[in-house]
């Protein structure tokens, strides 16, 4: 009996969890070809410093980006903005430091070495501004997401009204690539909402580009240096097993086979 009942469990169990992925996978995700991806991936930097713009003028509103911090705008493998360029960046934002000689916090330009300011004093300021829904840190989205850099891709580009039939609420929105096809997210991408600096046209599916490419970024900052690690120890391996194979073939050809 006890057998049964844990059968009956699981068999639950594995129900929930196959319409749960099956929900999310209802609609294949976009791919809009992403230059990090593959053995030899790289971040376009062009890209980068276009991406960090559209979270800045758009995402930063909501979203925080709490293990970053401005010194990275300028570090290789990154958006690559001059050092200047990136104090003034960070110059830009206002940071609450102390106490002073006096015990008093007071409030400072934000400096290379702070991190991302935050849109909210904490988490349930977050969720109030936002109708009882916390908006995530955005730092590691890209990973923290099935799907990665698609799946965040396909979300900024699936809204759509909903098919007939189907009642929202008042401040959820349809999207096809959501589980459950429900999001309290607005739209937050939309032609021209952003006027870039490099002269790039704002197409919505620009400017999703580009800031999901930024959020790769963020979440694996370190990728084109592994990328090189692992190219390098791929032709070690190749030269270590080329040396092996005419060693051991030297070694056995003093050994006379017998007929």
């Amino acid at each position: 009996m006890k057998n049964f009942l844990k059968y009956i469990l699981f068999s639950i169990f594995l129900f929930y969890n196959f319409n749960s992925v099956a929900a999310e996978q209802s609609n294949k995700l976009l791919d809009p070809g992403w230059t990090f991806k593959g053995f030899f991936g790289k971040f376009d930097r062009a890209q980068l410093q276009r991406g960090y713009q559209v979270y800045t003028e758009v995402c930063a509103a909501c979203h925080s980006m709490k293990y970053l911090s401005y010194r990275n705008l300028s570090q290789p493998g990154g958006p690559e903005f001059s050092e200047q360029q990136a104090k003034i960046i960070a110059s830009q934002f206002e940071v609450t430091d102390g106490p002073n000689s006096e015990g008093e916090m007071f409030t400072r330009p934000g400096r290379l070495s702070d991190k991302f300011v935050s849109p909210y004093p904490n988490d349930q300021a977050a969720t109030a501004a936002n109708g009882g829904a916390y908006p995530p840190d955005m730092s590691v989205l890209v990973k923290a997401r099935k799907g990665g850099a698609d799946y965040v891709y396909s979300v900024l580009m699936g809204y759509e009204d909903p098919p007939s039939g189907i009642i929202l609420d008042d401040g959820v929105y349809y999207n096809k690539y959501m589980a459950g096809n429900k999001i309290k997210m607005s739209k937050p991408l939309m032609e021209g909402a952003v006027e870039y600096l490099d002269g790039t046209i704002t197409s919505e599916e620009q400017m999703a580009k580009d800031v999901v490419a930024f959020l790769a970024w963020a979440a694996e900052p370190h990728l084109e240096a592994r990328h090189k690690i692992g190219f390098r120890a791929i032709i070690y391996l190749l030269i270590i097993t080329v040396l092996v194979y005419f060693s051991m073939k030297k070694l056995w050809s003093r050994i006379e086979t017998k007929v």
